[in-house]
């Protein structure tokens, strides 16, 4: 790759995450946005040649579709250069990231903005909060495809007596149907699953953004609520509000930009399911991702310093460090259970506090994990830093479809 083409991250920012009903989705962007800029030591928006906006709420639940950035950007003098909109269900973030990329590596410019901004939190409109998770599915074949995952869970049954959330996800009835196939399969045990949570938790005291900021032991997550078996609540991603943005450049305009902060984006893959056999775990489109971005990046699972993984549910994590080979199939509650991801571990995942504690507001979550590698790799991540970080990964998934998520795209920067 020629270095004129290579692609840095010489701005990164993102707003405090939770229920911010007060804030519209163009206020969210305009306080990351802000935040980008300024770390990328820019006055304002002058320098932006392109801009590409994430979110997957504003349209189904404010009517504001076909232009959400273009209005949401105007207002921070983001205007007359092309905006792009993206929608890709969970992964819309790192979708954007994906396609600002393209744009700089193909020539098209050498300075370009990511921006991932979504409000998910309508008091007023529960109903309406919970049934926009329905669109991230085939809904044509949706009761279908439904019944198809929750009968891969039949091996491991629902304890007598134990009643899921009156109002919930239906992504958490998938997920617990994954997480009980594993469970039957592989032995993985609740228990293990709740040490995800524990951990997650513990990080995201130390992150001054997150949505949680408190700890919780296991016996804690496995007390907690329960919301669709094995899950508790907090195993659990909570509804957020929030925003996060990038600044992008080519190696071309790098000397524009403080290149002692800069962080190399070294790989992006994107990939969508396929309609593999539910127990060919070994072709799920997570580990096929990442085989993928390995290559790109001409590195192996044993290089990363630290890794953010899509974990809308703890059982996500465990299914994810598998894919990304940092242990072998079947072992991810082992992995975790051992301490091995926790900070001060062999490989800290989420030490952001990841979707379950820092947040998920689903537009902008994969421009905030990468928010969240850029600061690791930068040393600035303060109490939760992972020293001498220099390869860092993020997994990204979206959707489902078949036995899998629709969409996932893996991540690596570093190599500086």
């Amino acid at each position: 790759m020629s270095s004129a083409t290579q692609v840095f991250i010489v701005g990164s920012g993102m707003t405090g995450l939770g229920k911010q009903p007060e804030k519209s989705v163009r206020e969210l962007a305009a306080i990351a946005v802000s935040k980008a800029l300024a770390d990328a030591g820019l006055a304002d928006a002058t320098a932006i040649e392109a801009a590409w906006f994430s979110n997957t709420r504003q349209a189904l639940l404010e009517g504001q579709n076909g232009i959400r950035g273009e209005v949401a950007l105007r207002g921070i003098g983001i205007a007359g250069v092309p905006v792009t909109n993206v929608e890709n269900a969970c992964a819309s973030g790192s979708t954007a990231l994906l396609n600002a990329m393209a744009y700089l590596k193909g020539g098209f410019g050498e300075v370009a903005l990511v921006v991932g901004a979504e409000k998910m939190f309508f008091p007023e409109n529960r109903q309406g909060m919970f049934a926009a998770f329905k669109g991230s599915t085939d809904i044509v074949h949706f009761d279908e495809q439904l019944e198809q995952i929750l009968a891969l869970a039949n091996g491991m049954p629902i304890p007598a007596g134990v009643q899921p959330a009156a109002e919930r996800s239906v992504f958490m009835d998938i997920y617990a149907a994954f997480a009980r196939y594993h469970m039957a399969r592989f032995g993985t045990t609740q228990r293990q699953i709740a040490a995800v949570a524990s951990k997650n938790h513990h990080h995201s005291a130390l992150n001054p953004d997150a949505q949680y900021r408190f700890d919780m032991t296991i016996d804690e997550v496995l007390a907690d609520k329960p919301v669709s078996w094995p899950f508790t609540r907090a195993m659990c991603a909570p509804i957020s509000d929030g925003a996060g943005a990038l600044v992008l450049c080519t190696g071309s305009a790098l000397q524009r930009f403080n290149t002692k902060r800069a962080v190399p984006v070294a790989a992006c893959a994107l990939t969508s399911s396929t309609t593999r056999q539910a127990d060919d775990l070994d072709n799920h489109l997570g580990r096929r991702s990442a085989l993928k971005a390995y290559e790109q990046a001409s590195v192996g699972p044993q290089d990363m310093s630290l890794a953010e993984v899509h974990d809308a549910t703890a059982f996500a994590e465990i299914l994810q460090v598998e894919n990304l080979g940092f242990c072998a199939r079947g072992d991810g509650g082992v992995l975790t259970e051992s301490g091995q991801t926790r900070l001060g571990g062999r490989i800290p995942v989420n030490p952001s506090g990841g979707l379950l504690s820092k947040g998920h507001p689903i537009g902008a979550t994969g421009i905030m994990q990468v928010h969240e590698l850029v600061t690791q790799l930068r040393g600035e991540a303060g109490a939760r830093q992972v020293p001498n970080a220099r390869w860092a990964i993020a997994e990204n998934g979206g959707g489902f479809l078949g036995f899998e998520e629709a969409a996932t795209a893996v991540t690596i920067l570093g190599g500086k």
